[in-house]
């Protein structure tokens, strides 16, 4: 259909034909730049006019009103004598507002927004949205209304904010802190696409970080389960002991429930680890590994009296299980991801390759066969294998306690008799 000239009312508009291909104009003949554009499938109220600066033609600026049904054509009219008037002064009312819709994004906002929109949906752990919000509300509680564009536009701010982080806080957390900050602002720049591309945490000189290389190597380890048998509480004598023998992050194991153990299939199922749902997998038991998720659940229930214990490690806590694994170092030398980082240091002596570590740890695999690689059909093969070879390194070493308590410990489903006042202790 060709282009209309008409005075644009209702009545004049809902009877035309939508497009058959392409689209089509209507103009108004009393207010010249008000247009309606009839697509295939709506009717849309534009303003037009022929955009100038510095006395020279730039282009003929076209900005959207509404759809035909949504406004009425009064107010469509209306916004586009707003519009058209401040094209005719050299203004672009598409910049202003993105301009104002850029500014007025704040952090806060963002955060929220970041939150609820993608760590929340993605799955992610309640300890990692934990650290996200201990930055943005702690850290960060000066800029909570600060607009981001005020920051992308002035980077200084964000340099010396690490500096300061740095300088009170530790360079590890100042980092840390920088990295939630980059984050939130890419994720804005989804919904706000008119802030300015530069992150401002490019800003950034970051510190310098390096691994914590802490684990243990294999001869280190009698003297260290010396410290672990001593340990007053045999239930979190359990805990780091398993923490050990699977090499698992001490969060999944601490919030670990009974009902996750496949004794029949001799795997502990990890729903949500670090990673969220999407990375949940099973850890293949050794021997060993039985033999201590044995002796726990019986502390456990010793620890909960008649009821049936949920929690793999109950605690007296506002969680229910477990929440703090850290001990004395005067008592217990290693704890945590150094045990961890033991268990991927006893890979290496118990000779597994490369590819099953990775499994065994629930890393990500690098390169593109790795997707190939259907995990839950090797846990109860390959991966329990190498699971027992790692756990017959540790109780290798363990053989070795002169005074026989580690093998009266090790070896045995049993508890000592003592175990209850232990506990309570």
């Amino acid at each position: 259909m060709k282009n209309l000239k008409l005075d644009i009312t209702e009545k004049a508009i809902s009877p035309l034909p939508f497009a058959e291909k392409g689209n089509y104009v209507v103009r108004d003949i009393q207010l010249k730049g008000f247009t309606v554009i009839i697509g295939k499938r709506t009717k849309t109220y534009v303003a037009q006019g022929e955009y100038w600066r510095n006395n020279q033609r730039q282009f003929a600026l076209k900005t959207k009103i509404g759809e035909f049904g949504a406004i009425t054509v009064r107010d469509a009219r209306t916004q586009a004598k707003e519009i058209l008037a401040l094209i005719a002064k050299g203004q672009n009312p598409g910049e202003e507002k993105a301009e104002e819709t850029a500014v007025s994004v704040t952090l806060m906002q963002a955060w929220n927004r970041y939150k609820e929109a993608y760590l929340e949906r993605k799955g992610r752990s309640a300890k990692t949205v934990k650290e996200y919000r201990d930055h943005v509300e702690r850290l960060f509680n000066d800029w909570h209304d600060k607009p981001l564009a005020e920051l992308s536009n002035d980077p200084v701010l964000v340099a010396k904010k690490h500096d300061s982080l740095t300088k009170h806080n530790g360079p590890y957390m100042a980092n840390s802190a920088m990295r939630t900050l980059r984050a939130i602002y890419n994720h804005a720049r989804k919904t706000s696409r008119d802030l300015p591309r530069d992150n401002p945490v490019d800003a950034v000189d970051w510190n310098n970080e390096e691994r914590r290389n802490t684990g243990m190597a294999d001869d280190q380890l009698l003297n260290w389960l010396m410290e672990l048998y001593k340990l007053d509480n045999p239930l979190r004598r359990e805990m780091h002991l398993f923490i050990l023998l699977s090499g698992s992050r001490p969060t999944a194991i601490k919030s670990a429930r009974i009902e996750n153990i496949d004794f029949c299939k001799r795997t502990l199922h990890i729903p949500n680890p670090k990673g969220g749902e999407k990375k949940a997998f099973d850890i293949p038991l050794s021997r060993e590994m039985i033999r201590s998720l044995i002796r726990t659940i019986r502390l456990a229930r010793i620890a909960n009296g008649d009821d049936y214990p949920e929690w793999l490690y109950p605690a007296d806590s506002e969680s229910g299980h477990i929440t703090e694994h850290k001990e004395d170092r005067k008592i217990l030398s290693k704890w945590g991801n150094e045990l961890r980082q033991t268990y991927r240091n006893l890979g290496v002596v118990a000779g597994v390759d490369h590819l099953n570590m990775h499994l065994l740890m629930n890393h990500s695999l690098p390169g593109v066969n790795a997707g190939y690689i259907t995990r839950s059909q090797l846990t109860g093969t390959t991966l329990r294998k190498a699971q027992q070879s790692i756990s017959d390194v540790v109780m290798l070493e363990a053989r070795k306690d002169k005074t026989g308590s580690l093998i009266e410990w090790l070896w045995s489903r049993e508890i000592q008799l003592t175990a209850k006042e232990k506990i309570k202790s």
